[in-house]
């Protein structure tokens, strides 16, 4: 028998949904291709075309409304690894689709945005990892966990304002041992950017040509 759907408790399917669940999840529609940001036409955005940022690709599955911020919220604050499981999974099959229709060559390694040594002990696990392991498996691709650490103890980005997030990230990564042409870095959630950006750059400075972004969803500041 099927596992029941983590959402409504029918039953689920191979990505631990229901049929319904799935349809009814809020899939992220025309992008911006280097920052996941709403795009109602075209590829890349305008601002993205003025200033090319760091990342040379994000692929983006949902926009962070539920009840994917539900899924997010259980794996990450309630330790629920069956929400990236499903969410690894889901995220592998966006990211064969898109490669198939751009013709696109695979990362030769995902690199999840690591977690700094106090916050990975008071949590007792990384989400991201936990995110990029399904997804490297449905993709055949390693996942490299030890490639970089986080060398700061940064603050909640969920507390502060754009400004102060990228000073916030700023440095705050370095990469132990020589990356390859092409990295993926995964992540639970973007809202500015800055902290892939920052993983990025890193990863660029040590000998990565091509570094994308592969994410569950895309948030966005709030204006009040």
């Amino acid at each position: 028998m099927p596992a029941p759907c983590l959402l409504c408790g029918g039953a689920g399917g191979a990505d631990g949904l229901c049929p319904g669940c799935l349809a009814d999840l809020p899939w992220q529609s025309n992008a911006c291709a280097r920052c996941a940001s709403p795009l109602p036409e075209g590829r890349v955005c305008g601002a993205c075309l003025r200033s090319p940022p760091v990342l040379d690709e994000v692929v983006c599955l949902f926009d962070y409304a539920p009840p994917v911020d539900y899924m997010i919220q259980r794996l990450k604050f309630g330790r629920d690894l069956a929400f990236a499981r499903a969410l690894g999974g889901l995220m592998a099959a966006r990211l064969v689709r898109c490669a198939a229709d751009r013709s696109a060559a695979m990362p030769e390694a995902i690199v999840p945005v690591p977690l700094h040594r106090r916050r990975l002990a008071e949590r007792g696990f990384n989400q991201a990892l936990e995110l990029a392991r399904p997804a490297a498996r449905g993709l055949a691709v390693p996942v490299d966990g030890a490639m970089c650490m986080r060398t700061k103890a940064t603050e909640e980005q969920s507390a502060l304002g754009a400004v102060a997030r990228r000073a916030n990230v700023r440095n705050a990564f370095a990469v132990r041992r020589l990356p390859p042409v092409r990295v993926a870095i995964v992540d639970d959630v973007s809202t500015t950017g800055c902290t892939a950006a920052s993983l990025a750059l890193a990863l660029k400075q040590a000998g990565a040509r091509h570094v994308s972004l592969w994410i569950c969803a895309r948030a966005h500041l709030s204006r009040s």
